[in-house]
């Protein structure tokens, strides 16, 4: 009887329907910063009770926007967030550098967000090292007092010198430790690869172009190649230790202008990655060396010298097998904004609802967490509203290899008054679970969002007001790659 039931699930399960506005797989991330604390914790030195407090708000707060991703910040300035015996924790925790609090932050992140259906890719950026060496924060076990020939200093910032090969070693060592140690859905890296550019400043790499030319006659060229390097060196590691987890950039927001390459976007940004960060992201996408990319494009829709559908229509032409989400300036949205564009969190709605329709385009990222707890919830009503007013589960990477999990077991449900307790059991390569309602005698679409209920790395459910004369659920397993199960319908004890 048992097997029956999967049976006609599956056959239910199977119906592809996309008609409905929300999709049912969408990217729906948001930054968490912790650079000069900007997310979290809001300041330094606070107690574990305090800090663990706030990531939960956070938590929270983006789990009833229906987002599904944190993109948490754990190595702003090669210091961390996590337990490394490689680099000492940030002094952006408990004001000095090298003084852990008394719990693991991104084990804690990776619990809670999974508890709230959450997947959490870990952000790491690969060579800064100090943002300010006027202040003297770095505690006297870093590898820059150890190896100083490794390091350089560009205006107030200090920098990993991208030209060594033992830079590439170091920095690819940092991601194999935590891929090996944590169970996370990617690693991702923003913009800052070179630094860029100060007006009148060279940034001083010519000793390592000396010392390490590769046989390159041109620098510009050695350094994008120093990115390549490391940016394959990354990809490298983590299929060597965990071939399934994910790799994403999300780089500055225009490739290179039209006026430079006849491949570039018709756009006269004053940066971009190609000629001023090194970053030759299209490269990497061709190569396979990334799993998605994530264009911040934090500019409004008609914006003159970068238009946001300009742009987003770019990067949608140029996916190259990877899956592309756009980053959006959320930060931006304020009553007093210069550009009145901004003035509104219409903006935003606009620029998600503009993307649905380019289907080469697999969701959103959001900069940043912290305008999700402004107060007045500028973001919330018109998100929940309109474009996010169901849940939505991730979508699968291209490129990684499927893992097809097993039917959960045991699906029974316990009545507990007004309430119900939802319980089931795992099996083989279940990680996460979702959870559908439908009206009694009515299920018949598991593609539609509308009918997601819940999304948990837990294993039971309480579920108030659960109305079983006229409900029913059924839950289904999603693996470490996204892949779901077929459902299987919750029996009552």
């Amino acid at each position: 009887m048992k097997s029956l039931k999967i049976l006609i699930l599956i056959l239910l399960f199977q119906t592809k329907l996309f008609s409905q506005e929300s999709p049912k797989r969408e990217m729906r991330a948001a930054w968490i910063s912790t650079v000069d604390n900007i997310d979290w914790p809001s300041k330094p030195g606070l107690s574990d009770k305090q800090m663990k407090s706030e990531m939960i708000a956070i938590l929270d707060n983006l789990r009833s926007n229906n987002l599904n991703t944190v993109i948490f910040q754990i190595r702003p300035t090669a210091d961390a967030y996590y337990k490394s015996t490689k680099e000492p924790a940030s002094h952006w925790i408990t004001g000095t550098q090298g003084v852990a609090p008394g719990f693991d932050p991104l084990q804690m992140m990776i619990d809670e967000a999974g508890k709230r259906g959450m997947n959490v890719h870990v952000w790491l950026n690969p060579y800064r090292v100090q943002k300010d060496t006027v202040k003297d924060v770095l505690t006297k076990t870093h590898l820059y007092f150890k190896k100083p020939e490794l390091f350089l200093t560009y205006g107030k910032s200090r920098y990993f010198n991208p030209g060594y090969k033992e830079t590439r070693d170091f920095v690819s060592s940092v991601v194999g430790e935590i891929v090996r140690n944590y169970d996370i859905q990617a690693v991702h890296m923003d913009d800052y690869f070179y630094p860029y550019k100060i007006a009148g400043q060279e940034f001083p790499d010519e000793k390592a172009f000396a010392k390490e030319p590769r046989q390159f006659k041109d620098k510009d060229d050695w350094r994008r190649d120093n990115v390549d390097l490391i940016i394959k060196q990354i990809r490298d590691t983590i299929i060597a230790n965990k071939p399934e987890v994910e790799f994403g950039i999300s780089p500055f927001g225009v490739w290179r202008n039209i006026a430079k390459d006849s491949d570039g976007s018709n756009t006269v940004a004053g940066a971009t990655n190609y000629d001023d960060l090194y970053a030759n992201i299209l490269k990497w996408q061709k190569e396979n060396w990334i799993d998605y990319v994530t264009p911040q494009l934090y500019w409004h829709i008609g914006f003159d010298r970068a238009n946001f559908e300009v742009l987003a229509k770019w990067w949608a032409a140029h996916k190259y097998g990877t899956n592309v989400y756009v980053g959006h300036g959320d930060y931006k949205i304020s009553n007093t904004a210069k550009e009145p564009e901004w003035r509104s969190p219409d903006q935003i709605v606009k620029q998600i609802e503009m993307i649905r329709k380019l289907p080469q385009i697999d969701g959103s990222m959001h900069f940043t967490a912290s305008t999700f707890l402004k107060k007045g919830d500028t973001l919330r009503n018109p998100l929940i509203q309109k474009p996010y007013k169901y849940i939505a589960l991730t979508p699968e990477a291209n490129r990684i290899t499927r893992i097809k999990p097993q039917v959960p077991s045991s699906a029974v449900i316990a009545k507990k008054g007004d309430k119900a307790l939802l319980s089931w059991k795992p099996e083989s390569d279940d990680k996460k679970f979702v959870i559908y309602k439908f009206p009694k005698g009515k299920i018949t679409d598991f593609s539609n969002p509308a009918n997601i209920y819940y999304v948990t790395t837990a294993s039971k459910l309480e579920v108030p007001n659960a109305d079983l004369e006229n409900y029913i659920y059924a839950v289904s397993a999603l693996s470490q790659t996204q892949t779901e199960s077929a459902p299987i319908e919750f029996s009552i004890k």
